[in-house]
């Protein structure tokens, strides 16, 4: 029994069910968001540390025998994934605590953020298929409502792109699920990666691991169907934007690593041209939608498309090199990606608007917000020597060695645009005076007797702001302990073995590539039998 690999699912449960008991206390509500995502950290760095230590942690729900029961299970993917989800959810509840009003929290802000962190840490840790999907449904259900709340017009119009576009995803991911049982007869990964490979239809295999691009894709908002995500992204609360921004779309983009590493490894041969392509289409539509923007979170939902298929790309290349690189852009672009929402609405609250052009002067009036987001941006746009250039550093490294040169020099052209969006950030909302005819609707700031801002909201929103932008500095001044950590990710991944043997055991990884799922629960069961009178 390993708890620590099933705390980060129970945890936010546990923590929502609380929220939900004292849905008419709004001071208890915000305690436990707190306290409730500080016992999620702890137990994230609790199961990082265990990982680290063993390589792999696992335990089998109701104690039922892999593959028949479902698996939760922990390699170095998982862990890492998991401490950000961490890290988020405690950077959410602290900034929520400023940011969120009441009529969102009388409508169960809180309860669905904790919903939606459950949802997010059980997709990271389920060795089952199909657990996978329902993972991914509990996160639709959150994201939604968290989505609408408020029922502002835009928020609506978003809301609607948002779920239709993920609903179809759930349709060909759920479609391609039941094709693959009828296939294999086995919903275990672990038992999944061991049939494919013996699967009579090499065909069928093919046609699955499309299905599952397919799906994946959608859900990771990658080229041609990302745009739900630019159409929705900026409409909720600020705090729900970076929520969304920093975890739900890498979860999509996890389980493209994880099903095409472990189970559909001998399709990437015959998807490889078409992952890298759409890795490139991706990068480059993103950043030059992003171009075209004057509202500041439009800008960075356009950049979370964009940074995304760098993300793809490490997968597309398939090297231990550019799985680790790939791995690492995911973690940088967590920790960035939210950062830069955080700061958006803290600049809104000063100034009372998203849009650039109404915006101005912040470098003066308030210079360590300014020092926040100059860390986060350039961090983005891979500026040495913040995380983001490591993370693009070794991408280029490991495109030029497996000798795809035009797709490398996309991704640096790419990065190039991207500083000229921060670039433009900067100038905009920083650097250039304040209009004249911009003033700060009083509705929208609190303020005390004097008028000027109470200061405690707004060094609750300032917490977590500088906590993420110091995170992004220090991975890039320890990016070489950091990059072991992402090296034996790619080792991990590119070698499944590991992985199978976890959760299957040592002797029947190698029989449950010769018998059938039935002749494997007689064995055991025979085993289990042995001495009983």
């Amino acid at each position: 029994m390993r708890p620590e690999v099933a705390l980060p699912v129970l945890l936010p449960l546990l923590s929502g069910a609380i929220s939900l008991l004292f849905w008419r206390s709004r001071p208890m509500q915000r305690f436990v968001a707190v306290a409730g995502n500080v016992a999620l950290l702890l137990a994230s760095l609790w199961l990082f540390v265990a990982v680290l230590s063993d390589g792999y942690v696992t335990m089998q729900m109701g104690n039922w025998p892999a593959p028949f029961g479902i698996t939760l299970i922990a390699d170095m993917l998982s862990a890492v994934m998991i401490l950000m989800t961490g890290i988020i959810g405690l950077a959410m509840g602290i900034y929520s605590l400023a940011s969120t009003g009441r009529g969102h929290e009388k409508f169960g802000y809180y309860p669905l953020m904790h919903l939606l962190l459950a949802g997010v840490a059980g997709g990271f840790l389920t060795g089952d298929i199909f657990n996978l999907y329902v993972w991914f449904e509990v996160m639709l259900v959150a994201s939604f409502a968290l989505l609408i709340l408020g029922g502002e017009r835009a928020q609506m119009e978003g809301a609607i792109k948002y779920v239709t576009l993920n609903l179809l995803a759930s349709v060909i991911f759920l479609t391609a699920i039941g094709l693959l049982y009828g296939t294999v007869g086995t919903l275990n990964m672990a038992d999944i990666a061991l049939r494919l490979d013996e699967a009579e239809h090499s065909g069928m295999v093919e046609v699955l691991a499309v299905m599952f691009m397919v799906a994946f894709g959608i859900k990771a908002a990658a080229f041609p169907l990302f745009f739900w995500l630019p159409a929705s992204y900026h409409t909720p609360p600020v705090a729900v934007s970076a929520l969304f921004a920093g975890l739900l779309t890498k979860v999509g983009v996890y389980s493209l690593f994880r099903v095409f590493t472990l189970m559909f490894d001998q399709t990437m041969g015959y998807l490889q041209d078409i992952m890298l392509w759409g890795a490139v289409l991706t990068m480059v539509t993103g950043v030059l939608g992003a171009a075209a923007q004057y509202e500041f979170r439009r800008i960075l939902s356009f950049h979370i498309v964009s940074q995304i298929g760098y993300m793809i790309l490490g997968l597309a290349l398939y090297t231990p090199l550019a799985i680790a690189g790939g791995v690492f852009a995911i973690m940088h672009n967590i920790i960035v990606k939210t950062n830069l929402f955080l700061i958006s609405g803290i600049t809104h609250r000063l100034q009372g608007t998203y849009q650039l052009k109404k915006m101005g002067g912040l470098y003066r009036e308030r210079p360590w917000l300014a020092v926040a987001f100059f860390i986060s941006a350039f961090s983005l746009a891979g500026i040495p020597p913040l995380s983001g250039f490591f993370a693009k550093f070794v991408l280029v490294r490991a495109g030029i060695e497996a000798g795809a040169y035009v797709a490398t020099g996309i991704a640096l052209a790419v990065g190039v645009m991207t500083l000229y969006s921060m670039v433009k950030i900067w100038n905009e909302v920083f650097w250039k005076a304040l209009p004249e005819e911009n003033h700060v609707p009083a509705s929208q700031t609190p303020v005390g007797d004097d008028g000027r801002l109470l200061k405690p909201s707004l060094w609750i929103m300032y917490l977590p702001v500088v906590v993420l932008a110091a995170m992004s500095l220090l991975i890039g001044v320890f990016a070489e302990p950091i990059m072991q950590v992402m090296n034996l990710i790619g080792d991990q991944l590119m070698t499944p073995a590991g992985y199978i043997e976890a959760v299957l055991g040592p002797s029947a990884s190698a029989e449950s590539a010769l018998l059938t799922p039935t002749e494997i629960q007689a064995e055991q069961v025979g085993e289990s039998m042995e001495g009983t009178p």
